[in-house]
């Protein structure tokens, strides 16, 4: 749909005769201009013939995935013992002691999606492309991509209309939507964990600035007040200014286009309609400024989006968030950690001990990153009076396991929260060879997002 403020020139009705022929078409009226869809009428002859929410006074349920690139090392990621309550974090865990009452860390959960098959390389492609969707991707470089829509998509599909924002799609890296980044795999696959049909990745932003100004209107707060009340002051309908040409319009058309036309003025209808309900919503004004934009530190960039995560669920936005934290495959180098080498480089470690203690390193520093934002999760109340880490679910890991290898068996997977004490916490699970996309149909279930008979490849709900 466009629409656009013009100055409405005087009827010409050569000039309309004319306009009848083409194949785009405007109704107009007080300086406002909107596109019509393509009407057999006014077309040559050469073109024709061819979700649940919460209950009253409970806090809602949240759901968010954090992605880290190039597995892990296995060896310093699992706990000791058994499964159960009674473990002990593992080295590069530890940065999660403070809030392990609220961590389930899994292990056995699969992405067999990504493996290679007869496609050869390119497994962090498919490991990006595979996490969300469980669906094999078609390997390609151009525009032709091809994957599965993303459950964080399916879910707010179910859910999204119950808050301002059905999702918030987020990222520390690059935004990449062509080229081949690995091996005869499209960007698109590394660079984009949503997917809001099987060729549609939902590009996620990466300057919190913006992600700040989406969620809360731009300005100091005073003056995102002021906005909002200009903007619902001055609410009108489009349709209201085209009344009149519309009924001219009408009277040439055939009975297949009055039908058409009648179904695209209910969608444009219903589009304000959904707009107005979201401005009528409460909209939370944080007392602080938009950050400055994207940070020249790592660690900096990627607070900063936690941040923005955190007021997005805190201020009920929306409830559904995806994070890249960086792009499967991704090279950068962590002086923050001491370490100049790419990551993507170190994690083909071949077993040399002195790469697998940089890889192990890396591990920790983005645990340790985690944790911070986990905490701040913990320390924050929700409405009624839990922490708003306890009535979510922020799952953390990557689509490989060990990033020397690119295995997709028993990925280093994380849940911190219960989901409103819809998941034990606290524990060690350890179940065999499971759907990773399992565990996303039991989430869902504890979204409120009913209906959901399979998502990928999975084989039922996840139970431990």
């Amino acid at each position: 749909m466009l629409i656009r403020s013009s100055t409405v020139p005087s009827r010409d009705p050569a000039a309309e005769r004319r306009a009848s022929l083409s194949r785009r078409r405007f109704l107009r009226g007080l300086g406002v201009c909107m596109a019509l869809p393509a009407l057999e009428s006014f077309a040559p002859a050469r073109l024709l013939g061819a979700a649940a929410g919460a209950a009253a006074g409970a806090a809602p349920v949240r759901m968010a995935f954090l992605q880290v690139p190039n597995g892990t090392i296995p060896g310093s990621w699992w706990p000791q013992g058994e499964a159960g309550k009674d473990f002990a974090l593992s080295p590069t865990l530890e940065p999660l002691a403070k809030i392990r009452h609220e961590l389930q860390v899994i292990k056995g959960l699969d992405d067999l999606s990504a493996n290679a098959g007869a496609d050869g390389g390119g497994d962090h492609a498919r490991a990006g492309a595979t996490f969300l969707t469980g669906v094999r991707i078609k390997k390609t470089s151009g525009a032709d991509i091809h994957a599965g829509v993303s459950i964080d998509q399916l879910v707010a599909q179910k859910i999204g209309h119950l808050t301002r924002f059905p999702s918030l799609e987020m990222s520390c890296d690059a935004v990449r939507k062509a080229g081949d980044c690995d091996s005869g795999y499209s960007c698109a696959y590394e660079y984009n964990m949503a997917w809001r049909s099987a060729t549609q990745p939902v590009t996620p932003e990466p300057n919190p600035r913006l992600v700040f100004e989406r969620l809360f209107g731009a300005g100091a707060p005073a003056e995102r007040v002021r906005n909002l009340q200009r903007r619902q002051a001055q609410q009108h309908s489009i349709l209201d200014f085209v009344m009149e040409d519309t009924a001219a319009l009408e009277a040439k058309m055939n009975g297949r286009d009055r039908q058409k036309l009648d179904q695209y003025l209910t969608s444009v209808r219903e589009i304000e309609q959904r707009i107005e309900r979201a401005e009528k919503m409460p909209v939370a004004n944080p007392g602080m400024t938009a950050p400055a934009g994207i940070p020249g530190n790592y660690g900096d960039h990627m607070q900063l989006m936690f941040d923005m995560l955190l007021l997005a669920f805190q201020t009920d936005s929306t409830r559904i968030a995806t994070l890249l934290l960086a792009g499967e495959g991704s090279n950068r180098t962590f002086s923050e950690a001491g370490i100049t080498e790419g990551h993507h480089n170190l994690s083909h470690h071949r077993n040399e001990e002195s790469n697998i203690a940089k890889v192990a390193k890396i591990d920790l520093w983005y645990t340790q990153q985690l944790a911070k934002f986990l905490e701040k999760m913990e320390a924050t109340k929700d409405v009624d009076g839990q922490s708003l880490l306890h009535n979510s679910m922020i799952l953390y890991g990557s689509g490989n396991a060990d990033g020397n290898r690119h295995t997709h068996f028993d990925l280093p997977i994380i849940v911190a929260g219960s989901g409103r004490g819809a998941f034990p916490t606290g524990r060690y699970v350890k179940v065999d060879a499971v759907p990773l996309t399992n565990l996303f149909l039991t989430m869902a279930d504890h979204m409120g997002a009913a209906g959901l008979e399979r998502h990928g490849d999975s084989t039922g709900r996840f139970k431990a």
